[in-house]
């Protein structure tokens, strides 16, 4: 890792990023750990990863609650962030990053449950702890993002329609957000080498990430894109309320 985020720009902050034991969401717990902030580890089922993560960030001198929480389920939901109140009093940076849907056996309206009604449910939990000028980031993909007006591969798409409404979902709560002196913003960025979901698309669909990357000149790499949704945390918000990340010759606006 390097320094990514300025020194001691996060200095006095809580961040708590969901689905952050590993992957992207680990690696922005570092930068925000690097950049000054306390931070919250979310985890549904790595304990013992989301504890190593825990022990690099105290070792930077910062505070690390660790929070197992089935994001599906709004009573874990409501501990999760009651434990958050208790240990720093509120919040600063919500990551809206855990997602899903490519799962086996986990029901056929899971996507939607996860990557929209929990996404909503958690931003709503979150809401009366968030400090003035607090900022949430919600994480998506522009297979997601531009699913509306750009097909993406069949084995996705159950997936990108659930995070498109999510979206969409959270969106429509920015006033709710902005009354309460929050801000909101979406990170897009491409497929990213070496998460889950590539893994699992590569699987059910081989070659599919070797096409994307031909056609997008290059993908992101995890610690990478974790960079930018880190900075998303503390630049100012574009008017669109969305970050664009990488190549997106290949998508249509709507």
């Amino acid at each position: 890792m390097s320094q990514t985020l300025p020194a001691e720009s996060l200095t006095g902050k809580v961040a708590l990023v969901t689905g952050s034991s590993r992957g992207i969401g680990a690696d922005t717990i570092r930068y925000f750990a690097e950049a000054g902030a306390d931070v919250v580890i979310n985890f549904r089922n790595k304990a013992p990863r989301a504890e190593k993560l825990a022990n690099e960030v105290r070792a930077l001198g910062r505070r690390a609650l660790v929070v197992g929480a089935d994001l599906t389920d709004p009573a874990s939901v409501a501990e999760m962030f009651a434990a958050v109140q208790n240990e720093f009093g509120g919040l600063d940076v919500l990551v809206l990053n855990a997602s899903g849907g490519m799962e086996a056996n986990m029901g056929e309206d899971y996507a939607l449950r996860l990557n929209r009604d929990a996404q909503v449910n958690v931003l709503q939990t979150a809401l009366p702890l968030l400090r003035e000028g607090g900022r949430i980031v919600f994480v998506t993909s522009h297979q997601a993002h531009f699913i509306r007006t750009t097909p993406t591969m069949p084995e996705y798409e159950p997936v990108a329609l659930s995070k498109r409404a999510g979206e969409d979902a959270l969106r429509e709560l920015i006033p709710t957000i902005e009354a309460q002196g929050g801000e909101f913003v979406v990170v897009s960025g491409d497929m990213i080498e070496g998460t889950i979901t590539a893994t699992l698309l590569e699987r059910a669909n081989p070659g599919a990430i070797s096409q994307r990357r031909e056609s997008a000149g290059r993908l992101y790499n995890v610690s990478e894109f974790a960079a930018e949704v880190a900075q998303a945390a503390i630049d100012p918000v574009p008017a669109d309320h969305t970050r664009l990340i990488g190549d997106v010759s290949g998508f249509v606006a709507e």
